[in-house]
């Protein structure tokens, strides 16, 4: 599976600051029911259940940070894209509800 000493942990703020000044992309690998329903603005919708045969999002040196509800899903993607051979190290640790528990805006 994965080691979780090789996924890089994002705090929110952290996650926060990136979007702020555009270095980062946030990739929510929640399903699109549960995207549809509650995000982070500028999440970009890529399920897990179809990431292996979908290609990312051109990062153009911006940092790829996947993201889920709690954190299980996006350290899975971090595996996921390595299997593929790209460069996939961070996630939002603890997904939006730790998020939304460090009290950042969501859209509904």
């Amino acid at each position: 599976m994965f080691s979780q000493f090789t996924v890089k942990n994002l705090s929110p703020e952290q996650v926060r600051k990136g979007l702020d000044a555009d270095d980062i992309i946030l990739i929510d690998v929640r399903e699109p029911d549960e995207h549809n329903a509650e995000c982070i603005q500028g999440a970009v919708n890529l399920p897990l259940s179809r990431l292996a045969g979908t290609s990312l999002p051109e990062s153009d040196g911006k940092t790829l940070v996947m993201q889920c509800a709690g954190g299980v899903r996006s350290a899975k993607a971090v595996a996921v894209c390595r299997k593929r051979g790209l460069k996939v190290d961070h996630h939002l640790a603890g997904g939006i509800a730790a998020w939304k528990a460090a009290g950042l805006p969501t859209t509904r």
